[in-house]
């Protein structure tokens, strides 16, 4: 059973869905509607708490699924410190380049048409951002796609400042539209835009969008067949079927440049170890909010702020995203 699976259990439980709990659990050894436990016992006459207990105890190895959570991603990126390819704007890219150091993966910023598609077979990731967008780019950025798409690599888009303009909003309509995106993730302004909503955006800020920014996420995303994650005070996931809201972060992150970007080669790393890109793209936004929220308690302001956040980030555990991550379903 894949680790990632634990991370839906504990959702589940805290959300008292106990029976899709035990169903994950034990796979096809238990289901619901037999109305009896692993050793053969009826027991739908039984409390919820009782039906947990009777089973970890005829399976004890289930308890650890309970303790393996969103966590093992991490453990996973820094293990096998996969390398995540990035074809970004030059005003963010160092700041990338170093959060992507700092989880536990290995940048590599590689533009050049006659290389990006070499280097994204290398890669277990390519991320791409539209920040400073300009038709050569946009050329190399689908040749590095197609590449990706031909070696079965994921893809996270990042459509900085969809809306503001129609050079930007038209790329990135194409490259939803023709690539294979795993993970879309964009401010409000930039997900309602390319989700066919009325939504303000200036420059690459977001001034919101006209609707209910959930059903906007998660209509997109099964429109779309891949992850979609709306960013804001409280980050909004989903792939269509499963909705995640994450509030983890701190209000410095909207102060300083880069952040957005930033998260999107977070979310990157995360994807390059694990095929389930909304656990991925929960495990990136809640680890690197951890990080904000770690960073702000010394800074005097955003500055320092900056500084701190890198080194947050470097030193958040496995076991914090677990323990510290405010995940919940919706």
């Amino acid at each position: 059973m894949r680790k990632t699976y634990y991370s839906w259990i504990l959702i589940c439980l805290k959300n008292s869905f106990i029976h899709e709990a035990l169903s994950i659990c034990l796979d096809t050894r238990y289901h619901r509607e037999d109305e009896i436990s692993p050793d053969g016992v009826c027991i739908s006459h039984l409390p919820d708490y009782k039906i947990i207990y009777r089973t970890m105890q005829t399976y004890p190895e289930i308890l650890d699924f309970f303790m393996t959570l969103f966590g093992s991603i991490l453990t996973d990126i820094r293990e096998k410190t996969p390398l995540v390819h990035h074809m970004t704007n030059y005003v963010t890219v160092n700041d990338c380049a170093n959060i992507t150091l700092c989880i536990g993966a290995s940048p590599v910023m590689a533009h050049a048409e006659e290389e990006v598609g070499e280097m994204v077979a290398l890669a277990g990731a390519l991320v791409l951002n539209i920040g400073t967008l300009d038709t050569l780019q946009i050329d190399r950025m689908f040749i590095a796609a197609k590449a990706a798409e031909k070696y079965g690599i994921p893809i996270i888009l990042d459509p900085v400042g969809a809306g503001a303009t129609s050079l930007r909003t038209k790329t990135a309509q194409r490259m939803i539209q023709e690539l294979s995106i795993s993970v879309l993730k964009g401010n409000a302004g930039e997900i309602g835009t390319l989700a066919g909503k009325q939504a303000q955006v200036r420059g690459v800020d977001s001034g919101g969008v006209n609707g209910d920014p959930t059903e906007i996420t998660c209509g997109l995303a099964e429109r779309l067949s891949c992850t979609v994650v709306m960013s804001g005070p409280i980050d909004i996931i989903s792939d269509g079927s499963r909705t995640l809201l994450c509030e983890n972060g701190h209000p410095y992150m909207g102060r300083i440049s880069g952040t957005g970007c930033m998260a999107a080669s977070v979310i990157g790393s995360c994807a390059a170890v694990t095929q389930d890109y909304l656990s991925a793209s929960a495990t990136g936004v809640s680890a690197f909010g951890i990080a904000g929220e770690r960073a702000a308690v010394d800074a005097a302001g955003p500055g320092s702020f900056k500084c701190r956040l890198f080194d947050s980030m470097a030193s958040v555990r496995s076991d914090d995203v677990d323990r510290y991550g405010r995940i919940r379903s919706v």
